[in-house]
């Protein structure tokens, strides 16, 4: 979750440490805070009650502070700390981990638990380090009264079409969300702003995450990826001034200076952007999968739950994309306990291991077959089916600074669109940070 992963840069922290049992002999360092702490607890208690378990085959667990967390795991790696024998590890921090971990060989099983698209999150130089327990991805949010409507209505559509045609240069007609490209959402957002249309319903057609924080670029590269923009070509020259992001900048542009999304989205990013949502006031959202449950809960959203429907992003001239990283548990090149390690490894790439670990709330992307066998959390159908068609990771997005490279984006993506840098200067900024962040 975008939250979690947020904590989770701030600073350094002190240990908190947890047992299951005491005399367990391999140690589990894992995500502190959450449903992923909740759900791996659950995983290591069924695991270590398995009939035949001996204590030398019992994982105990052990959390970090959410602050600093990644920082003292890299430097407990690189110091060859034995203190644990299995460690969490992120899509976009394995081109740091990966020289202090062991690759993993995972049982056949594994293939019928995840999609090869999922697998790929949790492997750096073509080899796997990590078993994908957590993803993360982006759902485009919509609401589902406002777009029945503008389906049926007469009157809107017409309205619909001179919006399209006056802002984008395009006649356009209203099309079901599961059908949109980028113009479709586009003047769909155009429609449903009151400066823009006075007769909207609601004030906002959108809302954007556009506050200088690498989480941001997370959600905003599904867009010129879907254009066929990456971050390097197959020589591995940074590609990032193209017209794909172009496109997908001056998008979020001509959003932000029409009012389609509150004037204060250059300071939002997860909370504000769900609570603007949350609030009934828009019509619109690209937001992470995080933010479905609490959308879809009466006590937590009084005024949308039963209204809003979750479709993948929109497509562009590519395809359709969205960006995914995942958390994951991997072995320590330092464990003393690397055969026991491997064994729970092994068991946590399962289907059983990963059903018990989605019904713990865990949010692993499943393969269909497995998520049916998890039927309170309807959730993780889309996330599965989502992650194997659309899912994709930048070239790039598992090197060492893969975390820098976003945070370069930001600062350079977000002076173009709150109006301190051109177009063309952005994007000669961020071309130049990355050239240094991802050369060889």
């Amino acid at each position: 979750m975008l939250r979690t992963l947020r904590d989770a840069m701030a600073g350094t922290a002190l240990l908190l440490a947890a047992s299951i049992p005491a005399q367990a002999e391999v140690t589990v360092a894992g995500w502190p805070g959450g449903p992923e702490e909740i759900a791996l607890r659950k995983a290591a208690e069924i695991y270590n009650d398995a009939p035949g378990r001996t204590d030398e085959d019992k994982v105990k667990l052990l959390f970090f502070n959410r602050e600093g967390f990644f920082d003292k795991l890299q430097a407990d790696l690189a110091a060859g700390s034995t203190t644990f024998d299995v460690n969490l590890v992120a899509t976009y921090s394995l081109g740091k981990y990966a020289p202090f971990m062991d690759p993993l060989t995972l049982p056949a099983s594994a293939a019928d638990t995840f999609s090869p698209t999922v697998l790929k999150t949790m492997q750096y130089d073509g080899k796997q380090f990590g078993v994908p327990t957590d993803l993360s991805m982006h759902f485009m949010y919509v609401r589902k009264d406002l777009m029945d409507k503008l389906l049926s209505d007469d009157a809107w559509k017409k309205t619909y079409g001179e919006i399209a045609e006056k802002h984008l240069g395009k006649a356009l007609a209203p099309k079901a969300p599961d059908d949109w490209n980028w113009d479709d959402y586009a003047a769909t957002a155009l429609f449903f702003t009151k400066a823009v249309n006075p007769k909207s319903p609601v004030r906002y057609g959108t809302v954007l995450q556009m506050k200088n924080l690498l989480f941001n670029m997370m959600v905003f590269g599904s867009v010129p990826r879907s254009y066929g923009g990456n971050w390097m070509d197959g020589s591995g020259k940074v590609t990032i001034d193209s017209a794909a992001y172009r496109i997908a900048l001056e998008l979020y542009k001509k959003l932000y200076d029409a009012g389609a999304t509150p004037k204060d989205s250059l300071s939002y990013e997860f909370p504000e952007t769900n609570a603007a949502f949350g609030s009934g006031q828009v019509a619109t959202m690209l937001q992470w999968n995080a933010a479905a449950a609490d959308l879809d809960n009466k006590d937590k959203a009084p005024t949308l739950a039963g209204k809003v429907e979750t479709v993948a992003p929109p497509a562009g001239p590519a395809g359709r994309f969205t960006h995914i990283h995942s958390l994951g548990l991997g072995l320590n090149k330092a464990s003393t306990h690397k055969e026991a390690a491997l064994k729970f490894l092994t068991w946590l790439a399962t289907p059983e291991a990963m059903t018990d670990y989605a019904q713990a709330g865990g949010s692993p992307a499943l393969s269909d077959a497995v998520v049916a066998k998890v039927p309170n959390r309807p959730d993780l159908v889309k996330l599965g089916r989502f992650a194997g068609q659309y899912g994709f990771v930048m070239d790039g997005g598992t090197s060492a600074n893969a975390l820098q490279v976003y945070e370069a984006q930001a600062k350079a993506f977000t002076g173009f669109w709150g109006g301190t840098d051109t177009l063309d200067g952005a994007l000669k900024q961020a071309d130049e940070a990355m050239t240094k962040l991802l050369k060889p």
